[in-house]
């Protein structure tokens, strides 16, 4: 018992190193020798429990995934909130992830070396949930529940994640309670303009 006890501390310590180096460096800028490092273990033993690099990315990705918690990918029932809902839980508990998503824009990974499998269940949650809402007639029907889903995403990320270009346009920090209430507020009255029976 105590060396399966062992062997699940090392893996969670791995993964929690691994987080921190990917979602600070990006996939190409993360290293295993690094990962160890953060880990205070021995490099092999990483590959004792990862084949490598792309193995352990989709591990890290899949377990950070399983960590959030389920009430912050729950979508309100009115699709009024949801914009305003997501850009909270985007600020309040994704901010690093979000910031890896934006080295994978840049760099050249390969295919299935993201977490693409947890991430895609996720995302088409969001668009089965959209659907759902358009059955039940509040989401206009001349909507595509997918493009929907990618705005909600665009507007609840971008302000975020590339904050000079906010700062820029707005005059405004988005990491400010200020930004973040009038954003919060437009967002509101722009999913009122498009769910509006």
């Amino acid at each position: 018992m105590g060396k399966i006890r062992d062997a699940e501390r090392t893996r969670r310590k791995i993964l929690t190193a691994a987080k921190q180096e990917f979602f600070e460096k990006g996939f190409s800028g993360a290293r295993i020798e690094s990962i160890a490092k953060r880990a205070r273990i021995n490099k092999q033993l990483i590959y004792h429990y990862f084949k490598g690099k792309e193995e352990l990315i989709n591990a890290t990705v899949a377990d950070f995934a399983a960590s959030v918690p389920t009430e912050n990918l729950t979508m309100p029932a009115d699709p009024v909130d949801i914009a305003e809902f997501r850009f909270k839980v985007n600020k309040e508990y994704l901010m690093e992830f979000l910031k890896f998503t934006a080295w994978e824009a840049i760099e050249s990974i390969p295919n299935s070396s993201n977490g693409e499998e947890s991430r895609k269940k996720v995302l088409q949650s969001y668009v089965e949930d959209m659907k759902s809402k358009q059955q039940m007639g509040l989401v206009p029907k001349d909507l595509d529940p997918a493009l929907l889903t990618l705005m909600m995403s665009s507007l609840t990320i971008y302000p975020l994640l590339y904050e000079k270009v906010t700062k820029m346009i707005t005059g405004l920090d988005p990491n400010e309670s200020e930004f973040q209430k009038k954003w919060e507020h437009f967002l509101h009255l722009i999913s009122e303009r498009i769910f509006s029976k």
